[in-house]
């Protein structure tokens, strides 16, 4: 499988010189979390140390996508957000594989010769501490060496970052999501969880409550969406401005059908047109659970603390991030 298909972003003029004999690294990399970026800090410093190219290499889809029918993964990032956030991991290139059924069934070491050797030109392996791939199953990292030594390979296992006793990953990113706990996502991306989506035309009831919602479609149906629930975001716009928002996920179960979730975003201070442009949300805190109110009167109170309350967080948020910068 000499020169399988693979697209290469390259970041630097080492790139650009040429990639071969680098360092190489391999994962989805969902999120470009903190752990996958102490990943990367350790590849290039291998790089460095060996005075060659040091290179990411990510899939264009979920490997279990090709290994299981029907599975969708909980995305974290889109791989045009991967490639941006990779662009600014101090790699030099980052390679999109095209991920297949024949790939998927190659051994470790047919992987490293076929793919990271043949393919890519690399020379040396670092390898996160969770990291599995090939055919044959592998588990330690004795026999991952054995291979990339078949495959005329060097080999590194990289160290977890770990942060409050467990270590930061996708799988942990994506459980703590699912709590609705967007700080704590945070803390592990590195950066608010980001949704992005174009604004949709909903049913409008919103405005009749006095507090009008872009419902946002997300641009990817296997995006991860934190819990249900009410939080304070920062709502970008595609013309670049933030705004400070509240957002509802959920079934609005007072006044929707209480099927259909929705993820619908009240910009606290925006007076416009917001249908069918680009929207994303920085979730920073969440407010409260979704509920259902005995009256429009009743939710129209709840939502106009809940503006007031996303307005504190959002202006704590904002007093960390200038203490942060200092």
């Amino acid at each position: 499988m000499a020169g399988t298909p693979y697209t290469l972003y390259p970041f630097t003029a080492r790139a650009t010189e040429g990639i071969r004999n680098g360092v190489v690294t391999v994962g989805c990399f969902d999120g470009v979390h903190r752990g996958h970026r102490y990943l990367l800090d350790q590849v290039a410093a291998e790089a460095r140390r060996r005075g060659c190219a040091a290179v990411v290499m990510t899939f264009d889809r979920h490997p279990r996508e090709v290994l299981q029918a029907g599975y969708q993964p909980a995305l974290l990032t889109t791989t045009a957000d991967r490639v941006a956030l990779l662009r600014q991991s101090g790699m030099d290139a980052c390679a999109v594989l095209h991920f297949t059924p024949e790939m998927a069934r190659l051994t470790a070491a047919d992987f490293m010769t076929d793919i990271l050797v043949q393919g890519l030109g690399a020379a040396t392996l670092v390898m996160g501490y969770d990291h599995r791939f090939g055919s044959d199953r592998l588990t330690a990292f004795a026999d991952y060496a054995a291979a990339a030594a078949q495959a005329g390979m060097d080999i590194v296992h990289a160290t977890p970052l770990m942060l409050g006793g467990e270590a930061v990953s996708s799988s942990r990113i994506r459980r703590l999501l699912a709590a609705g706990d967007v700080a704590g996502a945070a803390a592990c991306l590195g950066r608010p969880f980001a949704l992005h989506g174009q604004v949709v035309h909903g049913n409008h009831v919103g405005t009749g409550l006095g507090f009008p919602t872009a419902n946002v479609k997300a641009d990817d149906d296997r995006f991860m969406l934190p819990a249900y629930g009410v939080y304070a975001a920062w709502a970008q716009t595609d013309d670049g401005r933030r705004h400070a928002a509240m957002v509802n996920i959920g079934v609005r179960p007072t006044i929707g059908d209480g099927l259909r979730p929705t993820t619908e975003a009240h910009l606290l201070h925006f007076h416009g047109d917001l249908y069918g442009r680009q929207l994303t949300l920085h979730f920073v805190a969440r407010l409260r659970d979704e509920r259902r109110f005995t009256s429009r009167d009743d939710l129209r109170a709840r939502l106009g603390e809940d503006a007031r309350v996303a307005q504190v967080a959002l202006d704590e948020a904002t007093a960390c991030e200038i203490e942060n910068n200092r």
